[in-house]
């Protein structure tokens, strides 16, 4: 079978494909639109799906090297700390709580639910990590970072199948969203507090012509963006020299918060914070990141574990709905924010924090506005899942382990 390695700027190229593709066929396909299926969803798994048929078919071997689109989603998590007021931090200081709160209590059960079905598929029960939190809420990263672990207390397979895990879980969190929102928002007529907000991230489909977007004003906000990232390369190795270990994208957001809020104690400079073109650039970094995401998985790597897998899935989907239907929704207030946060949560806690963005970047998109949602999900998965899940994860590790 022939392999095809394409190098990272070729994923680039394919992952603009996938979106631009997604955006056509959503635009046709009611089904999608009614449901908030955002459009790098839908193009890039389309590919993913085209790309395994070559595999099985013994035509070919796709695989992308996508080194490239990490300097994406640091340039979209920098738009995220720009849009960021001070006004919105405290709006979310509550929900942020909550949120904690809800995530806390997760991690627990997708452990349990993960060594349950590891005990039922008569595998040690360690492997409930890698069906748990530490491949859906950790995602692919954090699990990569557990593997050596795993092996050595004789786990063997254990990494490979949270890799899995985490591939289909990723799958499930962009879909899963959009459908919720819709059955939260729709029946209960929910609208936004303030209708008048601009989207921090994309466009409205129809936009009107007071928002569309000049050349000077986008090459700006692109400047101010990659200075920021500039200023958050210097403060991720400052904070690396003390021994805290955070991803880049953690001081990248912080810097675009502290500039975007010193820009706004400047008048007279030229706007970039809530401006359409801060928010198209954002758009387009998280809507290329997520497409080459997925269209990059290699699905024939889950066939041997398909089915236990699958099964485990879908009791961790449930689960995930269930919290944030029925109690982040309510925890945070039934209101219009919540709807959009809860339908955001789902796709996080199976998935991960760009296919939220991506889902309440579709879900705003055609209801309104909520710029505080944007804010309070990234800071959830920024400075606490990641320090949790690894104390989680140790603890059942210690308990299951031989």
């Amino acid at each position: 079978m022939t392999q095809i390695q394409f190098p990272d700027f070729m994923s680039i190229i394919f992952g603009l494909i996938a979106f631009l593709l997604g955006e056509s066929i959503n635009s046709r396909v009611g089904f999608l639109r009614r449901f908030n299926i955002p459009d790098p969803v839908t193009g890039g798994l389309l590919l993913a799906l085209a790309f395994f048929a070559l595999q099985k078919a013994g035509i070919a071997e796709v695989r992308f090297d996508t080194a490239a689109r990490d300097v994406l989603l640091l340039i979209f998590f920098t738009t995220i700390g720009l849009n960021a007021s001070l006004a919105d931090l405290r709006r979310g200081g509550r929900p942020l709580l909550i949120l904690i709160g809800l995530t806390s209590v997760l991690l627990i059960l997708q452990n349990l639910v993960g060594g349950l079905a590891a005990l039922l598929s008569g595998l040690p029960a360690g492997f409930g990590v890698a069906l748990g939190s530490t491949s859906l809420l950790g995602g692919h990263g954090t699990m990569i970072a557990w593997s050596g672990e795993l092996e050595a207390m004789g786990l063997a397979g254990a990494p490979e199948a949270g890799i899995a895990m985490a591939t289909l879980g990723l799958v499930a969190g962009a879909v899963i969203g959009g459908p919720l929102a819709k059955a939260l928002i729709e029946p209960r007529g929910l609208r936004p507090d303030e209708p008048g907000e601009i989207n921090p991230v994309g466009l409205p489909d129809a936009t009107p012509g007071a928002l569309l977007v000049s050349k000077s004003e986008l090459m700006r906000a692109l400047l101010v963006v990659m200075l920021c990232i500039v200023m958050g390369f210097f403060l991720h190795r400052a904070v690396l020299a003390m021994g805290v270990m955070v991803p880049m994208f953690v001081p990248c957001l912080l810097a675009g918060m502290a500039v975007g809020n010193a820009l706004g104690l400047a008048p007279r400079l030229p706007p970039v914070v809530d401006t359409p073109a801060l928010s198209l650039l954002s758009e387009f970094a998280l809507g290329v990141f997520l497409a080459i995401s997925l269209m990059a998985l290699q699905l024939w790597a889950l066939a041997g574990m398909a089915g236990t897998l699958l099964a485990v899935l879908a009791v961790q989907t449930a689960l995930a709905i269930a919290f944030s239907a029925f109690l982040a929704f309510r925890l945070l207030g039934r209101d219009y924010q919540a709807a959009v946060l809860a339908s955001g949560y789902a796709s996080f806690v199976v998935g991960a924090t760009p296919t939220a963005i991506a889902t309440m970047t579709a879900v705003t998109k055609k209801y309104g506005a909520c710029a505080a949602a944007f804010i309070v999900l990234p800071l959830v998965s920024a400075l606490f899942v990641d320090i949790a899940n690894a104390l989680v994860t140790q603890a059942f590790l210690a308990m299951w382990g031989p």
